[in-house]
């Protein structure tokens, strides 16, 4: 048998796992690793210039595959670098197996340059963090956290990999590694009685989030907030959970106030909790958000988020979309004749006011759209003319969401990707990993002017593997989210904004940074677009394009409130 050391086998042991990418940033404690690579040419090096947009690329990749993505980052300057996009995943729920190399074991006493506790940094944002320290448990560990990272609920799982163990002699086995099925169902019982509770309602709400993405339970969830007549709120959703032009589809939660959480739920007698928390806001609600009276149905694979803030009627630890499928049988034997016609009453007045909602917002954007400074609307409208029906696009556009998605709307699964906060500079290098997994799809990432200079360097990746994905940069020349939420705080602090300045340090001016400049310098293309009758060429050319194309869209300043 022919003796190989650490460095082949952990390879050998990716390989065995279908691993065609491994995405990275050189270092010198990595550097036979790094030799070695050249040996697997079915293993294909992705490198980035910098850890936060390189982490963010392999979270892309790894929500649009569902399998892991595997990072190897250099010792703990590198891992801390990548500390903020891991939080991202972390928070996502993103299968990723992240590795960081390191000298060797034998140096750990002489506190020697770069020496760092790797595990104790990336422990408090992975789901489980180690370290090999011997070359009989290498590969071992490595298919633990391919393992880890891949059982719901996923995550990024971190191990360091010493020089020392990887240059030495490696005998451990190669083989696949058994991922455990979780598609489980809960006892029978326990749904016959969640329904009984839920059939007489009067006043339901679902909240879901990424668990029902991720166990492929959008139809399920639709099929059940139909049967029930409830409106569906998205929490921590970042892929589709449901079309959003379905008439019971209310919207997200949003991230920062508790208090706008809690009144979504405040006059609900009965409320299906399924693949999220309650609530993930900044600024949390610390009181029970529901009614004393309410039934509170929580439905996760993740025990922990179960009643993890409040107290919950029934909670339940199984697959959501064999849940639903069940709850809903269940729900439908259970519910009167009469409180069936109430479930279709409340659906489609739910459907007829979110339609005239939506309409009324599309007329305002239509009143403005010769307005310059230009409005988001503009853009979006002419993209959502231009789109292939299978593109996909990843929506970092924050303050300009909503204007973003009132025309390019979310409606299939596996079309639409977005951040659920945290963590800015995700949607470019996202829209990387997108590509790279979807070649044959168009895909748009939208990042703003603030949030894109933390992981500007993506576009190099795009341009250096011809990774032909398109970049929208929303340019207002400020961080308005931090506007719009200090508009809030002093509302809340019964203060009038008028009263009040922004700090200067809101806005990103004086220089005003050029886009286009910087993304050529980066080897990507682009175009500056500042008035409405340039942005249809603009979209043509961008969507024409054979490869990485940036659009810089300056947007109007405008802060609500």
């Amino acid at each position: 048998m022919t003796q190989v050391t650490g460095h082949r086998r952990l390879l050998e042991q990716l390989r065995a796992d279908g691993v065609r990418h491994l995405f990275g940033n050189p270092g010198s404690s990595e550097e036979g690793l790094l030799a070695e690579i050249t040996r697997f040419p079915d293993i294909q090096y992705v490198m980035g210039l910098q850890e936060a947009a390189l982490v963010c690329t392999a979270d892309g990749y790894a929500q649009a595959t569902g399998k892991p993505s595997v990072v190897l980052l250099h010792s703990g300057v590198g891992l801390g670098n990548a500390v903020g996009s891991l939080y991202h995943a972390l928070h996502r729920q993103t299968p990723m197996v992240v590795m960081a190399g390191e000298a060797g074991v034998a140096y750990d006493a002489l506190e020697a340059h770069m020496a760092a506790d790797l595990v104790d940094i990336a422990r408090p944002v992975t789901k489980y963090a180690t370290r090999a320290i011997h070359p009989a448990s290498l590969v071992r560990l490595l298919r633990r956290c391919y393992k880890v990272a891949s059982t719901p609920p996923c995550g990024p799982v971190f191990l360091a990999v010493p020089q020392d163990v990887l240059d030495q002699l490696n005998a451990e086995p190669v083989l696949p590694t058994v991922v455990p099925d979780t598609r489980v169902a809960p006892e029978p019982g326990a749904v016959e009685a969640a329904a009984r509770l839920l059939a007489g309602a009067k006043k339901p709400v679902i909240l879901a989030g990424d668990g029902v993405a991720v166990s492929g339970a959008v139809d399920e969830l639709v099929r059940f907030a139909e049967t029930w007549g409830a409106p569906v709120w998205g929490a921590m959703a970042s892929q589709l959970i449901m079309p959003w032009t379905h008439p019971l589809y209310a919207g997200l939660t949003g991230h920062m106030f508790g208090t706008d959480s809690a009144a979504i739920v405040a006059g609900a007698d009965a409320v299906v909790v399924c693949g999220t928390y309650v609530f993930p806001d900044v600024f949390g609600a610390t009181a029970n958000p529901f009614r004393p009276d309410a039934t509170v149905v929580h439905i996760d694979l993740d025990a922990a988020a179960i009643a993890k803030n409040h107290p919950v009627t029934i909670g339940m630890v199984s697959d959501p979309r064999l849940t639903l499928e069940a709850l809903t049988a269940s729900l439908d034997k259970a519910m009167t004749a009469a409180q069936r016609t109430a479930a279709t009453k409340r659906a489609d007045q739910h459907g007829r006011d979110s339609a005239t909602t939506r309409s009324r917002a599309r007329e305002a954007d239509e009143a403005r759209r010769e307005e310059t400074p230009m409005r988001m609307s503009v853009v979006a409208a002419r993209l959502a003319e231009q789109l292939p029906s299978d593109a996909i696009v990843f929506d970092e556009a924050l303050t300009n969401s909503p204007e973003l998605t009132r025309w390019v709307t979310p409606e299939r699964p596996g079309h639409f990707f977005q951040t659920p906060g945290g963590t800015l500079g995700v949607g470019l290098p996202g829209a990387v990993g997108l590509k790279l997994a979807h070649p044959g799809r168009t895909v748009v990432g939208f990042s703003g002017d603030g949030g894109s200079m933390y992981t500007y360097q993506a576009l190099w990746s795009a341009a250096h593997h011809k990774i032909g994905a398109k970049f929208v940069v929303c340019h207002n020349s400020s961080y308005r989210l931090l506007k719009e939420n200090l508009v809030r705080y002093w509302q809340d602090g019964d203060t009038a904004a008028g009263d009040r300045e922004f700090p200067p340090f809101f806005d990103v001016h004086e220089p005003t940074i050029d886009f286009v400049a910087l993304a050529g310098a980066l080897g990507v293309p682009g175009m500056q677009v500042s008035k409405p009758g340039e942005v249809d060429q603009a979209v043509r050319a961008m969507l024409g394009h054979d490869g990485p194309y940036l659009l810089e869209v300056v947007l109007d300043r405008e802060v609500p409130g």
